[in-house]
């Protein structure tokens, strides 16, 4: 296991009249990743860049320890363990299983705990109301919007007449936005057919099986272990010309046709809006609502959609008075890689 520590620091200046500098004050953060992928990977870049300009703004030193438990129990538990041992002031935890054991493992502590990237904070038992979370905890959700997707595909085709839906069914970020678009084709009366994996060799076998099923479209949600084997499987759709639409830009990056939902990079930001909050301006995390984002932003990849023989502009034509802006993306394994 790999531990990097990261110190974000702004140190008060004294002034010339002073016989001794004042100390700014220190705050010591854990972070655990649940999986290393795009998404989940921008949201801690923009947690550890923003508390840096916080750090400065606000005088005070926040020391971050950061780590990823690549989706293994066993090693989450460790990290979480190690962070209570370094008596942190507050954990942060990136996807819904990690927020799911701190929540638990904090229970009876004074230390809080902020999410990042959970789906349904409501369903999977971390708060009681987003309004006001009840207990030690609150963060940030990237909810997705499911049914802005399906209005994306019959969009593109609006002869669709069956949808693959593909997704990890233990994951707890896919299970409410799977029914929806379930629903919502059901009320559409469109086919769909189900294919799911927990590991990326499974994740492959569903993607041939979808493409043997001839199905028109594919959705895929906020799903980390799809998001994972994205890279394995997009030239498969391509291959098929079967466009895949699904729940985060990362996915677009990393190869889908349309990624649609929130800017995770402004996501890791609010995050440390809200670990500022709570360490330097005393909020209390049982009253904090939680922040969620509907910004109904499109990104389409340029490469994909030729790969597809669709034309850029007319989707893009298509979609904009469904989404809030359409962006452009090629692909690529990280954001840094398209960035530079």
């Amino acid at each position: 296991m790999k531990k990097r520590v990261l110190a974000i620091a702004a140190t008060a200046m004294a002034t010339m009249m002073m016989a001794s500098p004042v100390m700014a004050q220190d705050f010591k953060i854990g972070i655990c990743n649940y999986v290393d992928d795009a998404s989940l990977n921008q949201i801690v870049d923009n947690i550890q860049s923003r508390l840096e300009e916080l750090g400065k703004e606000k005088d005070v030193n926040f020391e971050v320890s950061y780590d990823n438990c690549n989706a293994d129990a066993n090693v989450m538990e460790q990290i979480i363990s190690d962070f209570q041992a370094d008596n942190v002031d507050l954990m942060v935890g990136v996807a819904t299983p990690v927020a799911m054991r701190m929540q638990s493992a904090t229970e009876g502590t004074d230390t809080p705990v902020v999410f990042s990237a959970v789906s349904d904070p409501v369903g999977s038992g971390l708060v009681e109301d987003l309004e006001a979370p009840g207990a030690n905890i609150t963060g940030t959700s990237d909810y997705l919007d499911t049914a802005s997707i399906m209005k994306l595909i019959q969009a593109v085709n609006p002869d669709v007449k069956k949808i693959g839906l593909l997704y990890d069914v233990g994951q707890d970020a896919s299970t409410t936005a799977i029914q929806e678009a379930k629903d919502y084709l059901d009320k559409e009366g469109i086919e769909y057919v189900e294919r799911t994996g927990t590991t990326t060799d499974e994740v492959q076998l569903a993607a041939d099986a979808l493409v043997a099923d001839k199905v028109d479209a594919i959705f895929t949600p906020t799903d980390n272990t799809i998001m994972t084997a994205e890279l394995s499987i997009y030239e498969k759709f391509i291959e098929a010309g079967i466009p895949q639409y699904t729940g985060a830009d990362s996915f677009a990056l990393n190869g889908a046709f349309v990624g649609y939902g929130v800017d995770y990079a402004n996501l890791g930001q609010k995050t440390a809006d809200m670990i500022a909050a709570i360490l330097v301006d005393g909020e209390d995390p049982s009253e904090t609502p939680v922040e969620t984002f509907d910004n109904g932003t499109a990104t389409v990849n340029t490469e994909t959609c030729e790969g597809l023989g669709l034309d850029l502009d007319t989707v893009k034509k298509e979609f904009e008075p469904l989404c809030t802006q359409v962006n452009e993306i090629v692909t690529a394994e990280s954001f840094d890689e398209v960035e530079k």
